[in-house]
């Protein structure tokens, strides 16, 4: 099955993401650097809300009210439409405010283009997920055990990160959004070290969205 995360990079495209870089106000640069450290932070909420039958089965029902045609209205997602921040309400719950702070601190994004950030990205995942699950004809545990497959890759896509092991669990909590976050930031702040070739969510980037 295809990467996820690749996946919905690829459907961002450049187009994609030189629309949310205008639409935030920055350079593409430092979008390309947020939305690297954003998806994967949404990516891993998911997999955490999953790991439960009852989390699996509601994310499953959710799906079934998104489709992959998002991505041709980004314009009205930029325009503050969509379903974006019901979605984060579900997947981050209380932790948003954490997550938003810790995603300003390493994107280097002020706290207001994030916020903006967030709730635009949610439903492009959401609609992502709706396609696989309706070409593959998942059930709930089959997306739940898609989505941890993500985790894994996420927690291997980096050699850069050398002792990644020890950075999974910072908080003894089992892997959480704030370990998530704090390894794409850290994947982001290695830039040209990490190799294209070998996988590195760098690469991903520069091969996706800066063609």
């Amino acid at each position: 099955m295809s990467d996820l995360l690749e996946g919905i990079l690829s459907q961002l495209g450049s187009g994609g993401l030189s629309q949310i870089a205008n639409g935030l106000g920055v350079d593409e640069g430092a979008a390309s650097s947020a939305v690297g450290m954003a998806l994967p932070a949404i990516l891993g909420g998911l997999a955490n809300n999953t790991r439960q039958a009852e989390g699996a089965q509601s994310l499953s029902s959710a799906l079934d009210d998104h489709d992959e045609s998002i991505f041709g209205q980004l314009g009205d997602l930029l325009g503050g439409g969509g379903a974006g921040d019901a979605i984060l309400g579900h997947v981050l719950g209380q932790k948003r405010p954490a997550v938003e702070n810790k995603l300003a601190e390493q994107s280097g994004l002020n706290i207001g283009s994030i916020t903006k950030l967030l709730p635009i990205l949610a439903p492009l995942v959401m609609g992502y997920l709706s396609r696989q699950k309706k070409q593959n004809q998942l059930g709930p545990g089959e997306i739940g055990s898609m989505l941890g497959e993500e985790r894994q890759k996420v927690e291997q896509r980096s050699p850069g990160l050398g002792g990644l092991a020890a950075i999974l669990d910072t908080d003894g909590d089992g892997f959480g959004l704030d370990d998530v976050i704090s390894m794409a930031g850290s994947m982001s702040q290695q830039g040209s070290a990490a190799a294209p070739s070998k996988g590195g969510l760098a690469g991903i980037l520069g091969k996706l969205l800066r063609r």
